[in-house]
Protein backbone atom coordinates (compact mmCIF):
# COMPACT_ATOMS: atom_id res chain seq x y z
CA UNK A 1 0.00 0.00 0.00
CA UNK A 2 1.12 3.50 -0.74
CA UNK A 3 1.83 6.43 1.03
CA UNK A 4 -0.85 7.95 -0.75
CA UNK A 5 -3.47 5.30 0.21
CA UNK A 6 -2.23 4.79 3.57
CA UNK A 7 -2.55 8.84 4.15
CA UNK A 8 -5.56 8.40 2.57
CA UNK A 9 -6.76 6.06 4.94
CA UNK A 10 -5.32 7.83 8.19
CA UNK A 11 -7.64 11.17 6.89
CA UNK A 12 -10.66 8.99 6.84
CA UNK A 13 -10.37 7.52 9.88
CA UNK A 14 -10.07 10.92 11.38
CA UNK A 15 -13.06 11.79 9.29
CA UNK A 16 -15.10 9.06 10.93
CA UNK A 17 -14.36 9.99 14.38
CA UNK A 18 -17.68 10.53 15.70
CA UNK A 19 -19.24 7.56 13.90
CA UNK A 20 -16.32 5.42 15.32
CA UNK A 21 -17.75 6.29 18.83
CA UNK A 22 -20.84 4.72 18.24
CA UNK A 23 -20.08 1.85 16.47
CA UNK A 24 -17.10 -0.28 14.87
CA UNK A 25 -15.57 0.35 11.19
CA UNK A 26 -15.99 -2.86 9.72
CA UNK A 27 -13.36 -3.45 6.61
CA UNK A 28 -13.96 -6.53 4.28
CA UNK A 29 -11.12 -8.90 3.07
CA UNK A 30 -8.21 -7.97 0.84
CA UNK A 31 -6.80 -9.24 -2.03
CA UNK A 32 -3.58 -11.45 -0.78
CA UNK A 33 -0.30 -8.99 -1.08
CA UNK A 34 2.87 -10.39 -2.15
CA UNK A 35 4.93 -11.96 1.36
CA UNK A 36 6.81 -8.98 2.82
CA UNK A 37 10.54 -9.16 3.68
CA UNK A 38 9.77 -9.08 7.34
CA UNK A 39 7.44 -12.07 7.64
CA UNK A 40 8.48 -15.74 8.35
CA UNK A 41 8.45 -17.80 5.90
CA UNK A 42 5.78 -19.54 7.27
CA UNK A 43 2.84 -16.69 6.35
CA UNK A 44 3.38 -17.35 2.49
CA UNK A 45 3.53 -21.34 2.99
CA UNK A 46 0.00 -20.90 4.62
CA UNK A 47 -0.95 -18.59 2.11
CA UNK A 48 0.12 -21.22 -0.41
CA UNK A 49 -1.87 -24.09 1.07
CA UNK A 50 -5.51 -21.61 0.91
CA UNK A 51 -4.56 -20.26 4.42
CA UNK A 52 -5.34 -16.79 4.39
CA UNK A 53 -7.60 -15.67 7.39
CA UNK A 54 -11.14 -16.47 5.84
CA UNK A 55 -13.75 -16.81 7.92
CA UNK A 56 -12.46 -14.56 10.73
CA UNK A 57 -13.17 -11.26 12.03
CA UNK A 58 -10.57 -9.18 13.85
CA UNK A 59 -11.33 -6.35 15.91
CA UNK A 60 -8.16 -4.27 16.61
CA UNK A 61 -8.53 -1.89 19.75
CA UNK A 62 -5.97 1.37 18.89
CA UNK A 63 -5.37 5.06 17.85
CA UNK A 64 -6.86 5.96 14.48
CA UNK A 65 -7.99 9.30 14.96
CA UNK A 66 -5.26 11.06 17.00
CA UNK A 67 -2.71 13.71 15.29
CA UNK A 68 0.05 11.47 16.24
CA UNK A 69 2.05 9.44 13.19
CA UNK A 70 4.42 6.86 12.40
CA UNK A 71 5.78 6.31 9.46
CA UNK A 72 7.18 2.72 8.32
CA UNK A 73 7.50 0.19 5.45
CA UNK A 74 5.11 -2.23 5.99
CA UNK A 75 4.12 -3.41 2.40
CA UNK A 76 6.96 -2.61 -0.10
CA UNK A 77 6.84 1.45 0.24
CA UNK A 78 6.98 4.10 3.05
CA UNK A 79 3.66 4.52 4.48
CA UNK A 80 2.14 6.38 7.14
CA UNK A 81 -0.13 6.65 9.58
CA UNK A 82 -1.78 6.41 13.32
CA UNK A 83 -0.65 3.69 15.75
CA UNK A 84 -3.72 1.93 15.02
CA UNK A 85 -3.69 2.53 11.43
CA UNK A 86 0.07 0.50 11.62
CA UNK A 87 -1.06 -2.18 13.49
CA UNK A 88 -4.09 -2.92 11.51
CA UNK A 89 -2.29 -2.92 8.09
CA UNK A 90 0.11 -5.24 9.87
CA UNK A 91 -2.25 -7.52 11.40
CA UNK A 92 -3.88 -7.62 7.40
CA UNK A 93 -1.25 -8.13 5.62
CA UNK A 94 -0.66 -11.30 7.65
CA UNK A 95 -4.42 -12.22 7.12
CA UNK A 96 -5.64 -10.51 4.18
CA UNK A 97 -8.51 -12.26 4.04
CA UNK A 98 -10.16 -12.24 7.57
CA UNK A 99 -12.31 -9.11 8.21
CA UNK A 100 -11.71 -6.55 10.24
CA UNK A 101 -13.02 -3.77 12.68
CA UNK A 102 -11.22 -0.87 13.97
CA UNK A 103 -11.85 0.52 16.89
CA UNK A 104 -10.62 3.90 18.55
CA UNK A 105 -9.99 4.65 21.82
CA UNK A 106 -12.54 7.29 21.68
CA UNK A 107 -15.42 4.83 21.41
CA UNK A 108 -15.17 2.97 24.95
CA UNK A 109 -18.32 1.18 24.40
CA UNK A 110 -18.40 -2.74 25.19
CA UNK A 111 -16.31 -4.91 22.35
CA UNK A 112 -19.31 -6.97 20.55
CA UNK A 113 -18.50 -9.92 18.85
CA UNK A 114 -18.89 -10.97 15.24
CA UNK A 115 -20.57 -14.17 14.08
CA UNK A 116 -17.99 -16.89 14.10
CA UNK A 117 -14.45 -16.53 15.13
CA UNK A 118 -13.00 -13.59 16.48
CA UNK A 119 -9.47 -12.48 17.53
CA UNK A 120 -9.16 -9.09 19.47
CA UNK A 121 -5.91 -7.20 19.43
CA UNK A 122 -4.79 -5.38 21.64
CA UNK A 123 -1.60 -3.05 21.20
CA UNK A 124 -1.62 -1.25 24.09
CA UNK A 125 -1.69 -1.15 28.17
CA UNK A 126 -3.71 0.60 30.84
CA UNK A 127 -1.11 2.00 33.77
CA UNK A 128 -1.94 3.05 36.70
CA UNK A 129 0.20 3.27 40.35
CA UNK A 130 1.17 -0.55 41.22
CA UNK A 131 0.41 -2.26 43.99
CA UNK A 132 -3.50 -2.27 43.64
CA UNK A 133 -5.45 -5.72 43.66
CA UNK A 134 -6.36 -6.93 39.88
CA UNK A 135 -9.62 -8.01 41.32
CA UNK A 136 -10.70 -5.30 43.04
CA UNK A 137 -10.02 -3.12 40.04
CA UNK A 138 -13.94 -1.62 38.52
CA UNK A 139 -13.11 -1.60 34.58
CA UNK A 140 -14.87 0.54 31.88
CA UNK A 141 -17.23 -1.42 29.30
CA UNK A 142 -14.83 -2.25 26.65
CA UNK A 143 -11.74 -3.18 28.76
CA UNK A 144 -14.02 -5.23 31.03
CA UNK A 145 -16.00 -6.68 27.63
CA UNK A 146 -12.68 -7.84 26.29
CA UNK A 147 -11.23 -9.17 29.65
CA UNK A 148 -14.82 -10.74 29.60
CA UNK A 149 -14.07 -12.64 26.07
CA UNK A 150 -10.62 -14.00 27.34
CA UNK A 151 -12.11 -15.26 30.42
CA UNK A 152 -15.10 -16.92 29.24
CA UNK A 153 -12.99 -18.03 25.78
CA UNK A 154 -15.20 -16.27 23.21
CA UNK A 155 -12.69 -14.62 21.09
CA UNK A 156 -8.67 -14.71 21.09
CA UNK A 157 -7.05 -11.96 22.65
CA UNK A 158 -4.04 -10.73 21.65
CA UNK A 159 -1.92 -8.46 24.40
CA UNK A 160 1.25 -6.96 23.47
CA UNK A 161 3.61 -7.74 26.22
CA UNK A 162 4.80 -4.16 26.55
CA UNK A 163 7.96 -2.25 26.03
CA UNK A 164 9.74 -1.52 29.50
CA UNK A 165 12.03 -4.53 28.95
CA UNK A 166 10.55 -6.17 32.52
CA UNK A 167 8.47 -9.38 33.83
CA UNK A 168 4.96 -8.80 32.16
CA UNK A 169 2.58 -7.94 35.26
CA UNK A 170 5.57 -5.80 37.31
CA UNK A 171 6.41 -2.61 38.43
CA UNK A 172 8.31 -0.26 35.84
CA UNK A 173 11.04 1.81 36.71
CA UNK A 174 8.60 4.60 36.74
CA UNK A 175 6.35 2.52 39.45
CA UNK A 176 3.50 1.96 37.47
CA UNK A 177 2.01 -1.26 35.96
CA UNK A 178 -0.26 -2.34 33.17
CA UNK A 179 -3.39 -3.79 34.83
CA UNK A 180 -4.75 -4.73 31.66
CA UNK A 181 -2.13 -7.63 31.21
CA UNK A 182 -2.07 -8.23 34.92
CA UNK A 183 -6.10 -8.81 34.43
CA UNK A 184 -5.39 -10.66 31.35
CA UNK A 185 -3.40 -13.52 33.27
CA UNK A 186 -5.00 -17.21 33.28
CA UNK A 187 -7.55 -16.17 31.06
CA UNK A 188 -8.63 -18.96 28.55
CA UNK A 189 -8.02 -17.37 25.45
CA UNK A 190 -5.53 -14.79 26.12
CA UNK A 191 -1.72 -14.49 24.36
CA UNK A 192 0.54 -12.43 25.51
CA UNK A 193 3.09 -11.42 22.31
CA UNK A 194 7.19 -10.44 23.02
CA UNK A 195 9.25 -9.15 20.51
CA UNK A 196 12.55 -10.90 18.85
CA UNK A 197 14.93 -8.45 17.53
CA UNK A 198 13.81 -10.58 14.28
CA UNK A 199 12.80 -13.96 12.76
CA UNK A 200 14.55 -17.03 14.46
CA UNK A 201 15.21 -20.12 12.59
CA UNK A 202 17.85 -23.28 14.04
CA UNK A 203 20.49 -22.47 12.43
CA UNK A 204 20.58 -18.34 13.21
CA UNK A 205 18.25 -18.36 16.15
CA UNK A 206 17.12 -14.80 17.73
CA UNK A 207 17.12 -12.62 20.76
CA UNK A 208 14.40 -11.10 22.60
CA UNK A 209 14.50 -7.42 21.44
CA UNK A 210 16.14 -5.35 24.02
CA UNK A 211 12.90 -3.37 24.80
CA UNK A 212 10.46 -6.39 25.06
CA UNK A 213 8.71 -7.48 28.48
CA UNK A 214 9.70 -10.99 29.28
CA UNK A 215 7.36 -13.70 30.65
CA UNK A 216 9.20 -13.49 34.27
CA UNK A 217 8.79 -15.92 36.76
CA UNK A 218 5.37 -16.45 37.19
CA UNK A 219 4.15 -19.78 35.68
CA UNK A 220 0.92 -19.00 34.46
CA UNK A 221 2.49 -15.52 32.64
CA UNK A 222 4.70 -18.30 30.91
CA UNK A 223 2.14 -20.60 29.62
CA UNK A 224 0.31 -17.56 28.05
CA UNK A 225 3.68 -15.89 26.73
CA UNK A 226 4.68 -16.60 23.32
CA UNK A 227 7.55 -14.46 21.03
CA UNK A 228 7.60 -13.27 17.50
CA UNK A 229 10.28 -11.11 15.10
CA UNK A 230 9.78 -7.53 14.63
CA UNK A 231 12.06 -6.51 11.68
CA UNK A 232 12.49 -3.10 12.91
CA UNK A 233 15.71 -2.51 10.15
CA UNK A 234 12.60 -3.60 7.43
CA UNK A 235 9.75 -2.39 8.75
CA UNK A 236 11.16 0.98 10.31
CA UNK A 237 8.77 0.33 13.28
CA UNK A 238 9.38 -1.12 16.80
CA UNK A 239 8.01 -2.22 19.84
CA UNK A 240 5.65 -5.02 21.33
CA UNK A 241 2.66 -3.64 19.80
CA UNK A 242 3.96 -4.45 16.23
CA UNK A 243 4.35 -8.36 17.45
CA UNK A 244 0.55 -8.83 18.54
CA UNK A 245 -0.70 -7.99 15.57
CA UNK A 246 1.34 -10.62 13.88
CA UNK A 247 0.09 -13.05 16.19
CA UNK A 248 -3.11 -11.84 15.63
CA UNK A 249 -3.03 -12.68 12.22
CA UNK A 250 -1.78 -16.26 12.75
CA UNK A 251 -4.77 -16.77 14.94
CA UNK A 252 -7.16 -15.84 12.10
CA UNK A 253 -5.01 -17.89 9.44
CA UNK A 254 -5.50 -21.15 11.64
CA UNK A 255 -9.41 -20.40 11.68
CA UNK A 256 -9.48 -20.93 8.21
CA UNK A 257 -7.81 -24.37 8.58
CA UNK A 258 -9.74 -25.57 11.84
CA UNK A 259 -13.06 -23.71 11.12
CA UNK A 260 -14.91 -25.31 14.16
CA UNK A 261 -12.41 -25.03 16.66
CA UNK A 262 -12.60 -22.34 19.94
CA UNK A 263 -10.91 -19.52 20.34
CA UNK A 264 -9.18 -21.33 23.40
CA UNK A 265 -8.24 -24.15 20.78
CA UNK A 266 -6.82 -21.92 18.70
CA UNK A 267 -4.74 -20.48 21.64
CA UNK A 268 -3.67 -23.51 23.04
CA UNK A 269 -2.58 -24.64 19.65
CA UNK A 270 -0.19 -21.43 18.82
CA UNK A 271 1.42 -21.67 22.16
CA UNK A 272 1.57 -25.87 22.11
CA UNK A 273 3.37 -25.55 18.75
CA UNK A 274 5.86 -22.40 19.40
CA UNK A 275 9.69 -23.47 19.17
CA UNK A 276 12.19 -23.23 21.17
CA UNK A 277 15.19 -24.09 19.52
CA UNK A 278 14.85 -20.81 17.19
CA UNK A 279 15.83 -18.14 20.26
CA UNK A 280 19.35 -18.02 21.75
CA UNK A 281 19.30 -19.74 25.84
CA UNK A 282 15.61 -20.53 25.68
CA UNK A 283 14.77 -19.80 28.70
CA UNK A 284 10.62 -19.88 29.86
CA UNK A 285 11.21 -16.61 32.31
CA UNK A 286 12.06 -14.41 29.02
CA UNK A 287 10.38 -16.38 26.19
CA UNK A 288 7.66 -18.15 27.63
CA UNK A 289 7.04 -20.72 25.47
CA UNK A 290 9.27 -19.56 22.46
CA UNK A 291 9.27 -18.54 19.33
CA UNK A 292 5.55 -18.83 17.37
CA UNK A 293 5.56 -20.94 14.07
CA UNK A 294 2.50 -21.27 11.73
CA UNK A 295 3.90 -24.20 10.25
CA UNK A 296 3.65 -26.77 13.50
CA UNK A 297 0.08 -25.08 14.15
CA UNK A 298 -1.16 -25.43 10.51
CA UNK A 299 0.65 -28.86 10.50
CA UNK A 300 -2.37 -31.58 11.85
CA UNK A 301 -5.35 -32.19 10.02
CA UNK A 302 -7.49 -31.21 13.41
CA UNK A 303 -6.67 -29.64 16.51
CA UNK A 304 -8.65 -30.82 20.37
Amino acid sequence: MTFRKIAALAAALTAWTGFAQAQDLTFGTLSTPPVQSWMSADIGAAWSQGYRGKGATVTVIDDFTSSSYLVGRLSGGWTVGTHGTMTYLQSSLVAPEAAFRIRDFSNTRSVALAKGFNVINLSYGMFAEAGYDVGNIWWGAREGSVINHARTGNALVVKAAGNDGIALGTATIFGDQDYLSSALIGTRSAIFVGALERNGSVDAPAALASYSNTAGSDVRVQNQFLTVGVDTATMNLAGTSFAAPIISGYGAILHSKFRTATPTQIANRLLDTARTDTVINYDPSVYGRGEASLSRALAPASIN
